[in-house]
């Protein structure tokens, strides 16, 4: 019997290289590698059925830098990718979905322009994901660098009347810090949105997943795993041996 909760190994690509930050900073970067596409080729091969992306140069506003990277990825096939980083009009998602982008996640225009994330919700419906990153309760926007001027759960409460049903939430504090999941924030988080969460920030062990997967799939959607995986935390195969129960 399996969790019904996915496994999203993370990709995040700056200047066409795949990173991690330390919450954020890009002044704080690991370089692992600079063929995204070759990267998640083990992904696929062990069993993933997801790639989480992250456009960082889109993120802080740089569209397009990363464009052919992610029509690679999406040319790998077997894998479903996911994409967030710089999503901030009707026309850039309707380029991500061409590229082959199965999942688009929308972020500092869900927090700064409501009426346009209505819109996109509307226009897209399951294509689009919530992505909500949080620092100490408040939601960073414009690649983490600012504050987006609201309560974090004020926000994911608004998600499911604009006709959201997937969400990306993202402990900042705990990203790329391999200091463990806060298993009751992501309750609070799922309870507020009415639908389940992708966890984001802070895995850094089998535990972390186990802890998360304890949830249950009403809770959980999926856990999103980077840093711990890159540097050899835990195997990919056992990683997705705890998820899918």
């Amino acid at each position: 019997m399996t969790t019904g909760i996915s496994l999203f190994p993370a990709v995040d690509i700056l200047d066409r290289q795949v990173v991690r930050l330390l919450q954020g900073d890009y002044d704080k970067s690991t370089v692992y590698g600079d063929d995204p596409a070759a990267m998640i080729e083990p992904f696929k091969a062990a069993g993933a059925s997801w790639v989480h992306v992250v456009d960082l140069n889109g993120a802080r506003g740089e569209t397009g830098v990363n464009d052919e990277v992610i029509k690679r990825l999406c040319a790998v096939g077997g894998i479903g990718v996911e994409v967030g980083g710089g999503v901030r009009s009707l026309e850039r998602i309707e380029e991500l979905a061409e590229m082959g982008v199965r999942r688009i996640v929308l972020g500092t225009k869900l927090a700064r322009d409501h009426a346009f994330a209505q819109q996109a919700a509307e226009r897209f419906g399951e294509l689009l994901v919530a992505g909500i990153d949080a620092r100490e309760g408040r939601v960073a926007v414009q690649g983490w660098q600012e504050d987006g001027g609201m309560d974090a759960l004020e926000l994911v409460g608004l998600l499911k009347g604009w006709g959201y049903r997937h969400l990306v939430y993202t402990d900042i504090a705990r990203d790329g810090m391999q200091t463990g999941i806060e298993p009751e924030l992501y309750a609070r988080v799922a309870q507020t949105a009415g639908f389940p969460v992708v966890v984001s920030g802070g895995v850094s062990s089998l535990d972390d997943l186990r802890a998360a997967c304890a949830l249950g799939p009403d809770v959980v959607e999926g856990v999103i795993t980077g840093r711990a995986l890159y540097e050899g935390a835990f195997m990919l195969e056992d990683a997705l041996a705890v998820v899918e129960g």
